[in-house]
């Protein structure tokens, strides 16, 4: 059987994004996740975050999806990237995380929300 080419680009689409929010899971969310459930504090900022992330998404007017979540990540990166950040090559200290690991956190807990899975912890490179 053929699958029509635009029902097969749907689901490539649909897989990188899922890939792309797992890949992310796994190297800031598990871990950062964790750490803003023992602490207030840092769980206030994602939830922060997670308003903005979804307000630039125009969330509150549609449904946020997978591919917009992992193409606004990857976005977040590659400009992070731009301007010389490096994902940390040690484990993150979650009681001062800067800007851009809180913001990729709040992708995380958008992504959680939408029943993306979240597995086991990796390296964040």
């Amino acid at each position: 059987m053929r699958v029509p080419f635009t029902r097969a680009e749907t689901r490539s689409a649909a897989g990188s994004a899922r890939a792309t929010l797992a890949l992310l899971s796994a190297s800031v969310g598990a871990e950062g996740l964790a750490a803003a459930a023992a602490r207030p504090g840092l769980l206030a900022l994602v939830d922060q975050h997670a308003a903005a992330v979804r307000e630039s998404l125009d969330g509150d007017r549609r449904p946020l999806s997978a591919a917009a979540l992992a193409g606004y990540a990857e976005g977040v990166r590659a400009a992070a990237s731009e301007h010389g950040w490096q994902p940390p090559a040690t484990p993150v200290d979650w009681s001062a995380p800067d800007w851009l690991l809180t913001r990729l956190l709040a992708v995380c807990a958008l992504s959680r929300s939408l029943g993306a899975p979240a597995p086991a912890p990796l390296p964040l490179v």
